[in-house]
């Protein structure tokens, strides 16, 4: 409809203009790009909107402009946003045309009373129908009805209960008074929620959980926001799209409070879904790390970056580049396992609370002069107290970290009488050198002491052995075989040597041994003479190795677990203890559980090696020579056993300590059991004592009790 220059004109016409339009339901929210569209395909660049006024004798007010100038003001509290009606009017002049009559609500004229290119209109219930004219009015809305007052004038009377309301509008045609009820046409609702729970009057406890809530919804809506307003009372945000209805309003509950709640808070889009975007700057590195934190606890690898895009894809929406996974996979790592710096501080105190909860357990922290760190070290008082029923063979070795500060681990361990890896004691040095050994193998040497009976088996690096002679001046040292024949390889680039080399090693006679080295000699004379000169007979030969290291010839105890730790190597150093911790007490607790289970004298991984020596022995023919000596015959190999000192002539009882297939049927020839010829450390009793007592996790930082001077200890990367 539209409407004249002055007041009464604006009347008259409202009173009889020609019924020559479309209606709609209501309760809607209409595009203006769909009111454009319509209008039979004419071609129209003019619309005129009327308003309905926030007043209690409402006014009507007319506003005309260019669509494709896109001259749209700001909203006015002085009118609602239900208009009484758009005309489309064809014309081939493009100016922009505006009523000379403003509302008196709009004395700066800028008031246009239009809201985000989007009208909320009220309903109706007929269905569709095209009246017809040369003209096409989109819509007219059933919000009032409009009659003539004694004064011919027109006036619009309130709905009742709601005076913006009206369940019928009149409308008269041209030059008559008798009232005409207009159909109506279905409206296309083109708006769409964002499907959140937020609602105005929602607390937060912080802004941050406010922030995170925001950008959860907006990924999986796939809409964007920005923020028109942001300090520490106040946060303001509304939908990238500017003509968008979509916006949010939160403050301080109280200027003294952390929390924040939501005063303002429309959660109906009106954009287009051309600004729907799943690439979106609400999809940071921090907001991923946060959504996919939740992976990585209890666990040491979790997600990779190409699983962190996965996850953002499927769970999100969101599309992230690599890069941006790798942050976000960062980022949920520090909010796990804590940041390497703060791993520092906190570290005397994690020492404090382990010796607390697990009596016995020793741990050293060793800074520079400007309190950085060095070196730590940290053995369980469980473990330490469980060596003593172990061989006396420890491996010692070191694996190098990936985190930011790097650093290398040193582990010693053992091996238990079930031939599993016992670790005995581990520590975080800065690099690896002489000096970082000699540190970790003196706080070793205190718990385990330095006997003849001691074996140190390690690889050959020089850093270690120097330090191993420096440090233990008894224990012997050997040589890890398996290092030596990477050594072999990479020095002599003779891998098919490695059969006769590793028959060397395995070797029990010297006689044997012998033998295979004039193999190794013959084909590789070099190889040889590196093993007897450079590395020595007495260091990677047990027949020669002058004190006992059983049937241990590597460091693979020290390997495996270092294996084990490979996906926590990039850990801060605090985390990186709580993993081993974790395998630690699992293993006790397993262990435990195991040996308690056992139903024979010996563990099960020895019972099942010595087993078929008794099915081995029956055909042997076993002479007396003394009480204590026995010669047994037949086989590949005769042997002379004697059953008081555990020993053979084969060399294999004498080293392993466990009866070979000789001893094994001298003892049955001699009515001993052959349980008593066994070494303690294979035994039921032994294993069940070693895993005995139970390792005590520190639990979270919340419950710690600490010393004032143990926390105020400061530790700097």
């Amino acid at each position: 409809m539209n409407f004249g220059k002055n007041k009464q004109d604006e009347l008259d016409q409202s009173k009889n203009f020609p019924p020559h339009c479309y209606t709609m339901p209501s309760n809607v929210s209409y595009p203006l790009p769909y009111l454009l569209k319509t209008g039979l395909e004419n071609k129209f660049i003019l619309l005129h909107i009327s308003f309905h006024l926030k007043s209690v004798i409402p006014k009507v007010e007319s506003k005309s402009f260019f669509p494709e100038r896109n001259i749209f003001s700001s909203r006015s509290d002085s009118t609602c946003k239900i208009p009484l009606g758009v005309t489309v009017e064809p014309t081939e002049i493009c100016t922009y045309e505006k009523s000379g009559q403003e509302s008196s609500d709009d004395t700066d004229g800028s008031h246009d009373g239009f809201h985000d290119n989007y009208f909320d209109v009220d309903y109706c219930d007929s269905k569709p129908t095209n009246v017809g004219s040369s003209r096409q009015t989109l819509p007219v809305f059933r919000n009032a009805e409009r009659t003539s007052n004694d004064n011919g004038a027109s006036a619009t009377q309130p709905a009742e209960g709601n005076p913006l309301v009206d369940p019928l509008l009149r409308v008269t045609g041209a030059g008559s008074d008798e009232p005409v009820n207009v159909p109506t046409i279905e409206a296309l609702d083109s708006t769409f929620s964002d499907g959140s729970d937020l609602h105005e009057g929602k607390y937060f406890n912080t802004k941050k959980n406010l922030k995170r809530k925001l950008s959860n919804i907006a990924m999986k809506g796939n809409f964007e926001f920005r923020t028109r307003k942001s300090n520490r009372s106040l946060w303001v945000i509304e939908c990238i799209d500017p003509n968008c209805s979509w916006r949010l309003r939160a403050s301080k509950f109280v200027p003294e409070s952390t929390k924040f709640v939501i005063r303002k808070y429309v959660g109906v889009h009106s954009c287009s879904l051309l600004n729907r975007n799943a690439n979106h700057r609400q999809a940071t590195y921090v907001v991923m790390g946060e959504q996919v934190a939740p992976q990585y606890v209890g666990v040491e690898k979790g997600p990779g970056p190409k699983g962190v895009q996965t996850f953002a894809h499927t769970e999100l929406g969101a599309q992230i580049s690599y890069y941006k996974a790798w942050r976000g996979r960062k980022y949920a790592h520090t909010l796990i396992r804590g940041s390497p710096e703060q791993s520092f501080h906190v570290l005397p105190s994690y020492f404090h609370m382990l010796e607390k909860l697990n009596p016995g357990t020793v741990t050293r922290i060793e800074v520079d002069g400007e309190s950085r760190f060095k070196y730590l070290f940290l053995a369980f008082g469980v473990a330490i107290r469980g060596f003593r029923y172990m061989k006396k063979v420890v491996g010692i070795d070191e694996t190098f970290l990936k985190g930011q500060y790097r650093g290398v681990l040193l582990v010693a361990t053992a091996q238990d009488g079930n031939g599993q890896c016992y670790l005995l004691a581990w520590g975080i040095v800065d690099s690896e050198n002489e000096d970082a050994w000699s540190w970790f193998l003196t706080q070793l040497k205190e718990i385990i002491g330095d006997t003849d009976e001691l074996a140190l088996i390690s690889d050959r690096a020089p850093s270690i052995k120097k330090a191993i002679s420096t440090v233990f001046e008894k224990a012997h040292h050997g040589a890890c075989a398996w290092h030596v024949a990477q050594n072999i390889k990479n020095k002599f680039k003779c891998a098919d040597i490695m059969g006769s080399y590793w028959s060397t090693v395995n070797a029990y006679r010297c006689e044997d041994f012998t033998g295979y080295m004039i193999e190794i000699s013959n084909r590789y004379p070099r190889v040889a003479e590196y093993l007897e000169n450079e590395v020595g007979f007495e260091k990677w030969y047990r027949c020669h190795y002058p004190g006992l290291r059983y049937n241990i010839t590597t460091t693979n105890m020290v390997e495996s677990l270092n294996s084990m730790l490979v996906n926590a190597r990039d850990f801060p150093y605090v985390a990186l203890l709580d993993v081993i911790q974790e395998k630690m007490y699992k293993w006790w607790n397993d262990r435990r559980i195991v040996a308690m289970a056992i139903t024979t004298p010996l563990t099960p991984s020895r019972e099942s090696e010595l087993r078929p020596r008794f099915a081995q022995s029956n055909g042997r023919r076993t002479l007396q020579l003394n009480p204590i000596t026995y010669h047994v015959k037949g086989g590949e190999l005769e042997g002379v056993v004697d059953i008081f000192n555990k020993t053979c002539t084969c060399k294999e009882f004498d080293i392993d300590k466990l009866p070979c297939v000789h001893a094994v049927a001298a003892a049955h020839h001699a009515q001993v059991s052959v349980y008593n010829l066994v070494s303690p450390y294979y035994t039921k009793d032994y294993y069940l004592l070693a895993y005995g007592e139970t390792i005590y996790p520190v639990g979270s930082q919340s419950q710690w009790d600490v010393l004032n001077e143990v926390g105020t200890r400061i530790v700097l990367p």
